[in-house]
């Protein structure tokens, strides 16, 4: 699917046929999620990171349903097309923003996603303990939300923030690595 058609099908889709909730209500709500697991875990971001790509992992193997049958897409034919797909399709769908697709590594496996705005880190102050600045990846949801759709069509990938604004840095990238394209095989823990 070229760049254009994806950009296409993921306005139309937005316009159409999503249900629309409160950006503020959902912003709201994760700030609390996150705030809650930074006092569960006393403050210790890298377990609390690690907590978000989990959820986001959960979530992700079931939102790629909802992706099919809102976009009516099929499946990518590379990891280009699922990079556009995941960008103006998905993003759109799910946060009505495009992240910019960029920096693709020579063999084609890698690339940034530039969040030009993520409502999910708007009305946010990381926690100024001295840590939070260095170790929170705030909007760390968002890589465990890739990692699990993609493995439910057979792409297992890596997916990791590089910068983000709240630590003061000019702009918001995940970069997102395939790793390898899987056999027909049960995701984990499932019978």
């Amino acid at each position: 699917m070229a760049a254009a058609k994806a950009a296409r099908v993921g306005e139309e889709v937005w316009k159409t046929r999503i249900d629309k909730v409160n950006a503020e209500l959902v912003t709201l709500t994760y700030g609390t999620v996150v705030a809650q697991l930074c006092n569960d875990y006393d403050s210790n971001y890298v377990e609390v990171n690690k907590q978000l790509d989990k959820m986001g992992y959960n979530i992700g193997m079931r939102l790629i349903e909802d992706y099919f049958a809102k976009s009516g897409s099929q499946r990518c034919a590379n990891f280009k097309e699922t990079a556009e797909a995941i960008s103006k399709i998905g993003f759109k769908i799910f946060l009505n923003i495009t992240p910019v697709v960029s920096n693709w590594s020579p063999d084609g496996k890698q690339f940034t996603l530039t969040f030009e705005e993520n409502p999910l880190a708007d009305f946010v102050e990381l926690p100024d303990d001295g840590k939070a600045q260095d170790e929170l990846w705030f909007s760390n949801i968002l890589t465990g939300i890739l990692r699990g759709a993609l493995e439910m069509v057979q792409m297992q990938i890596e997916a990791h923030f590089t910068s983000d604004v709240l630590r003061g840095d000019e702009t918001t990238e995940m970069r997102v690595t395939l790793l390898r394209y899987m056999d027909d095989e049960l995701p984990p823990d499932d019978e």
